[in-house]
């Protein structure tokens, strides 16, 4: 593109792995469409989480080289919001922790003006943009000041982040008797249930802590020039739809962001994760080329979720029952440190060793190699917590998903799988919600049983996503090329047009 490669882009990813890392495979996309400048700015400890992740991608890593992917860090003190010492993301805090965090970073603002005032001294000319988070809507307020734009980034799918940012404007489930409630925006058939919103939510009125900082940084992003959206238009028209009549702005679908080599079956998938895992992706996959093909079940709730010890038990005796192998993503319960050790009364007794000597089990404490597990042949279904990253990483896979949803806009993720795509089975809803090991064992069974009826369609259906987001990010001999690389085009030319 004629001169476009003068132009910077800054971004502003939120505070916690599933927002830093959506934002850097971004950065990577609009590099390779544009050969803009990107500067990414976060704290400086995230900044070094995001340095070593570029250094073991090879693509990354020479872009930073040649300085046209760039990072910055900001001052930040979490300790004057009563965060613990080196805190700067979400990861290991308790909920009310996040809260603190989410009010701490709205003070980024100030090293933020700092910073493109910097950038535009130097260039003689602002950002051609700024690209932030759905939680930085200060953003608007800085690209405004400095006459260029600002376009919100929503790392989660189009139908998730619609409700969301939907309940938190209007909360409509306090105007409304019953547990059901309509969400405005969606058609009115679509009805949504009191127990698929987080604790917080169900209790917001508008004034409380929640609210003070969700409502004021969501509308600001709706102030927006526009959105960014981390999903295709094939796989969720619906979603597509509502949110471009809610935004009432121009929306690109530009994902799923996957991780480089994922949809080639590339060898090298760990390095690009995010993480070491708690176990070598070798001999995660010696443990799965033990078992037949489309036989294992992968269990994992996120980096940040957990159950509780009632829900952990009877998750144990159900997959024990089922007799079908699995690979549990395992951390201590709700109310522990989720990075603690894992204590023996939280599993039945002697469970972890009946599963070593059948060859039943493989519990992984810590991070497991996600991406090697999820395209394995071996892998039939994925026990999730919703989270967008990891359904979409399963679902390009064609790896049907059961969901267990319980934080930020899972259920509504749960909710669109199963009504819309068609590929996915709820077990459980939350961290409260009693579960009995005979609902566990009947609904692993079903999604299982890939030969015959619900378990066979919901595959199927699978499969076809796979087909579709493949086709979305399809490049090489694409003819026309992919939907999702379209709209990163059109992006880039409507910045350029201005």
């Amino acid at each position: 593109m004629s001169g476009s490669q003068q132009e910077h882009i800054l971004m502003l990813p939120f505070m916690a792995q599933g927002h830093l890392i959506p934002f850097l495979q971004l950065a990577r996309q609009i590099h390779h469409a544009s050969g803009f400048t990107i500067t990414i700015a976060s704290t400086s400890l995230n900044v070094a989480y995001l340095s070593s992740v570029i250094a073991k991608d090879p693509v990354l890593a020479s872009a930073q080289s040649r300085h046209q992917i760039c990072l910055a860090a900001f001052p930040f003190n979490g300790s004057d919001f009563g965060l613990p010492p080196n805190t700067e993301n979400t990861e290991a805090l308790s909920l009310s922790q996040v809260l603190h965090l989410l009010h701490a970073s709205a003070t980024l603002e100030v090293p933020c003006r700092q910073l493109v005032s910097e950038i535009t001294a130097k260039e003689g000319k602002p950002p051609i943009c700024i690209i932030s988070d759905v939680f930085h809507g200060w953003a608007n307020c800085v690209a405004e000041s400095f006459q260029t734009v600002n376009v919100t980034f929503c790392t989660c799918g189009a139908y998730g982040i619609a409700a969301y940012v939907s309940v938190w404007q209007n909360l409509p489930h306090r105007s409304v008797g019953d547990d059901e409630f309509r969400i405005p925006g969606f058609p009115d058939s679509y009805r949504f249930h009191r127990s698929q919103m987080h604790g917080f939510l169900q209790g917001a009125n508008g004034h409380d802590p929640w609210s003070r900082f969700n409502r004021p940084q969501l509308s600001l992003s709706l102030g927006s020039f526009g959105w960014l959206c981390n999903t295709a238009e094939e796989i969720e028209p619906l979603g597509m739809g509502v949110l471009r009549k809610y935004t009432k702005l121009p929306v690109w679908a530009a994902g799923p962001l996957l991780p480089a080599g994922l949809l080639t079956n590339s060898k090298t998938l760990s390095q690009h994760s995010g993480r070491e895992a708690a176990i070598s992706p070798q001999k995660c996959l010696e443990w799965l080329d033990l078992h037949p093909h489309g036989s294992v079940l992968y269990i994992s709730f996120g980096s940040q979720n957990t159950i509780n010890p009632t829900q952990m038990m009877e998750l144990a005796k159900g997959l024990e029952d089922t007799g079908r192998p699995f690979i549990w993503v395992i951390r201590p319960p709700i109310g522990f440190d989720i990075k603690g050790e894992l204590r023996a009364e939280w599993l039945p007794e002697g469970f972890e060793e009946r599963m070593v000597e059948r060859k039943q089990g493989l519990l992984v404490r810590g991070w497991a190699p996600q991406l090697e597990i999820l395209s394995h042949k071996s892998t039939a279904a994925f026990l999730s917590h919703c989270g967008w990253n990891s359904a979409m990483e399963s679902l390009s896979q064609g790896v049907p998903i059961i969901s267990w949803p319980l934080a930020a806009e899972q259920a509504f993720n749960s909710k669109m799988m199963m009504e819309e795509m068609g590929v996915c089975i709820e077990l459980s809803r939350g961290m409260q919600s009693p579960i009995a090991k005979e609902e566990v064992k009947r609904t692993i069974e079903l999604v299982m049983d890939n030969k015959k009826g619900k378990g066979e369609e919901i595959k199927r259906k699978a499969g076809k996503i796979g087909e579709l987001i493949k086709a979305a990010l399809t490049e090489e001999g694409g003819d026309p090329k992919g939907s999702s690389l379209q709209a990163m085009d059109d992006f880039i030319a409507t910045l350029v047009s201005r």
